[in-house]
C-alpha cells in the first residue's frame, strides 16, 4: 500500500506542477513611446492592444496576459529602447517583446530579441529592413515601400508627371523616397526636386518656397504621423501652393485620424495611399471603431491602433498553435503564413520575410457626416513589401 500511496502522491504532484506551469502568466513587454512629440503613437497602439483583450478575454492558451509597459520617449533614441528591452528581459522576465513605434527603436532592440530568444512583434516601425535584423521579428504594421509604390503608380496614371519629393530624414523617409522615385520613374514620371528634412519639428517654409518656384504637378510628402503633418499643410496653404495648382500626394501618415481635425479643411481633396482608414467599410472595422469610440471617446482610431489590435491577434493565434509556448523559434515558425480578417481588411504574414501582406488603398479626404475622413476609392490587394524584392 505504501508504494501505491507514494506513486499516487507523485502523480498528483506532477499534475499540480503541470497545472501551475500551464497557469504561468504570459508576460508581454511593450516598448511604447508614451511621452514627448510621438506620445500619440504609444497611446494608439496600447488602445488597440487593450481593445483586443477586452473583446477576446485576457487569457490566451490558458495563460493570463500581463502587460509590462516601458516608455522609450522620445522614441528616436535607440539606446533608450535597447536598455528598456534588456530590463524587460532580465528583470521582468517577459515572454514576448512588442511595440516599437519608430525605426531606431526596432533596429536597436532586434539584437536583444535574437540574443534572448524572444519573439518581437513590431506594431508600427516601418523601415523595410527591420524584419531582416532578427529571425524572431514579425511585423503587423506596414513598410513605407509597401505603402508608397501604389501611390506612385496611381499618380503617373492620373495626370501627374512632375513631382517634387519631401521626406523625413530617417529610415522610413529614405524608403519612401527611394520607392516613390523608382516606381514613378518606371511609369514615366519625372522627379524635379527632392529634399530630406529633420524628423522632429521641421521648418517647412524654405522647402515649400523652393517647391513653388520649381512648379511641379505635385509634391510627394512623407513625415511621421503627428504635428509635422499639421505644420506641412499649414505651410502649404500659407505659401499658396494650392493656388499655384500644385497638388499634395502623400502616404497616409500625413492625414492620420489622430491629427486630421487639426489640419482642417485644407486637407479636403488630398490623395494618399495607406493600409487603414477609420472609414474603411467592413463588418470588422465597424465593430472595431464602435468599440474604440466607446472605450476612448476623446480619440479617433488610427492605423497604429489597428496594428496594436492585430499584433495581439497574432500573439493569441500563434500561442493557440504552439499550445501556449512562447518559444521564439516555435513562435516565428507558427506565425509564417498566418491569415486573418483585420479591421483594415484581409492580412497575412509573409512566410518568407515574416512581414505583413495587405491591401493598400488610395484615398481622398472628404467630409462624411461632418467629419473629415480618408475615403477609399481604389486599392491593390495582397501587396507585399517591394523593398525586399
Amino acid at each position: 500500500m505504501g508504494l501505491i500511496k507514494n506513486l499516487m502522491l507523485a502523480a498528483f504532484a506532477a499534475l499540480a506542477l503541470g497545472a501551475a506551469q500551464a497557469a504561468e502568466p504570459l508576460k508581454i513587454g511593450l516598448v511604447l513611446t508614451l511621452s514627448g512629440p510621438f506620445a500619440a503613437y504609444g497611446k494608439q497602439v496600447e488602445h488597440g492592444i487593450r481593445l483586443f483583450l477586452a473583446k477576446n478575454g485576457d487569457t490566451i492558451a490558458g495563460r493570463k496576459v500581463e502587460l509590462v509597459i516601458k516608455d522609450d520617449a522620445p522614441g528616436t533614441a535607440g539606446d533608450v529602447s535597447k536598455r528598456l528591452a534588456q530590463e524587460l528581459v532580465v528583470k521582468d522576465n517577459v515572454d514576448i517583446l512588442a511595440g516599437f513605434m519608430l525605426t531606431p527603436s526596432a533596429f536597436a532592440v532586434a539584437p536583444v530579441a535574437t540574443e534572448a530568444k524572444k519573439p518581437m512583434i513590431v506594431m508600427n516601425a516601418a523601415t523595410s529592413a527591420i524584419t531582416t535584423k532578427s529571425n524572431y521579428i514579425v511585423r503587423t504594421s506596414m513598410t513605407l515601400p509597401q505603402i508608397t509604390a501604389p501611390l506612385a503608380t496611381w499618380a503617373a496614371k492620373n495626370g501627374i508627371k512632375r513631382v517634387y519629393t519631401i521626406v523625413a530624414d530617417y529610415g522610413p523617409g529614405h524608403d519612401a523616397e527611394g520607392q516613390f522615385k523608382k516606381t514613378f520613374a518606371a511609369a514615366g514620371g519625372e522627379i524635379v526636386g527632392e529634399v530630406r528634412i529633420p524628423v522632429a519639428r521641421p521648418d517647412f517654409a524654405p522647402y515649400l518656397q523652393k517647391v513653388k518656384d520649381t512648379k511641379p504637378d505635385a509634391v510627394f510628402i512623407f513625415v511621421p504621423a503627428g504635428e509635422a503633418g499639421v505644420a506641412f499643410m499649414k505651410g502649404f496653404q500659407e505659401k499658396g501652393l494650392a493656388q499655384a495648382g500644385i497638388k499634395v500626394i502623400a502616404t497616409g501618415d500625413l492625414l492620420d485620424e489622430d491629427i486630421i481635425d487639426s489640419i482642417g479643411d485644407s486637407a479636403l481633396g488630398v490623395i494618399s495611399s495607406f493600409h487603414y482608414s477609420e472609414a474603411h467599410k467592413s463588418a470588422e472595422n465597424q465593430a472595431f471603431t464602435a468599440a474604440y469610440a466607446k472605450a476612448y471617446p476623446k480619440d479617433r482610431p488610427n492605423f497604429m491602433a489597428a496594428a496594436g489590435f492585430d499584433g495581439m491577434h497574432l500573439i493569441a493565434e500563434v500561442l493557440k498553435k504552439t499550445g501556449g509556448s512562447a518559444d521564439a523559434d516555435k513562435f516565428a515558425e507558427a506565425a509564417k503564413g498566418m491569415k486573418w480578417e483585420s479591421p483594415r481588411g484581409p492580412i497575412s504574414i509573409d512566410p518568407a520575410t515574416r512581414d505583413i501582406i495587405q491591401t493598400v488603398y488610395i484615398r481622398k479626404v472628404t467630409r462624411v457626416g461632418g467629419k473629415l475622413q480618408n475615403v477609399e476609392f481604389d486599392h491593390l490587394d495582397n501587396f507585399k513589401d517591394p523593398g525586399k524584392q
